[in-house]
């Protein structure tokens, strides 16, 4: 299939991007919605999730990007795969996630990565990246202990970043100090097998969360299956 070509960066501070989205009604979404969810964000062109779906059916698969073609296009690849254990939706994480997080089955959300973010290595353009307090501070409200957070970029000032945002929030404590030779999930992101074949290196961290207060948002009262 012809791939839709996008705008490499799109400003998540843009007067387009400042709304919050409205989450779905999950048990339309899911076939079955209390299955452990997968949150991925900025799944660009998605194809991660969608090979991750295949492998583990028993788990559930979320994408948010903030470009709207390369969702269209990401949906449109879910259902010709029949795929009913995945959904991307168009969004800003920065302004969105508290509602998504609020809407999802309470318990459900058991994995979290963040992997290759637009770098924006600009100094006065930094505040445009995706790893903010205000993003790390909405995960903690909401992820029950035990949750992992992947983060990977094949920036180091990037993932040095990341780190530090997750690394200062009492809620996650990181499983090692030094970067993870190897990626914990069975699936590369086409990025990192890139990055990987052309042998430049990839920082690498995994963040459990903890024990926290739960968020003031209204939670999904669907309960999550686990086996």
């Amino acid at each position: 299939m012809p791939r839709v070509r996008v705008r490499q960066h799109v400003n998540p501070l843009s007067q387009k991007y400042k709304y919050p989205v409205i989450p779905p009604d999950w048990s339309r979404i899911y076939a079955n919605p209390n299955q452990p969810i997968h949150l991925d964000i900025g799944c660009a062109r998605g194809q991660f999730l969608w090979e991750f779906a295949q492998l583990e059916p028993r788990w559930n698969y979320l994408g948010l990007e903030i470009r709207e073609s390369l969702v269209e296009e990401a949906n449109m690849i879910r259902d010709q795969l029949g795929l009913t254990n995945l959904h991307y939706l168009f969004c800003n994480a920065n302004t969105s996630i508290q509602p998504i997080l609020a809407s999802l089955p309470t318990e459900c959300l058991k994995r979290v990565s963040i992997q290759f973010p637009d770098p924006w290595f600009k100094k006065r353009h930094q505040k445009r990246r995706v790893v903010q307090p205000e993003l790390v501070n909405n995960l903690a409200d909401y992820l029950a202990a035990g949750t992992e957070v992947f983060v990977q970029s094949d920036i180091q000032d990037v993932a040095v970043e990341m780190c530090d945002r997750f690394s200062e929030h009492p809620a996650f404590h990181r499983t090692q100090n030094d970067w993870l030779t190897e990626n914990p999930l069975p699936l590369a992101t086409e990025r990192e097998q890139s990055t990987i074949d052309r042998n430049e290196p990839v920082y690498r961290a995994l963040f459990i969360a903890g024990n926290r207060e739960q968020g003031t948002g209204n939670r999904g009262e669907r309960t999550c299956l686990l086996d």
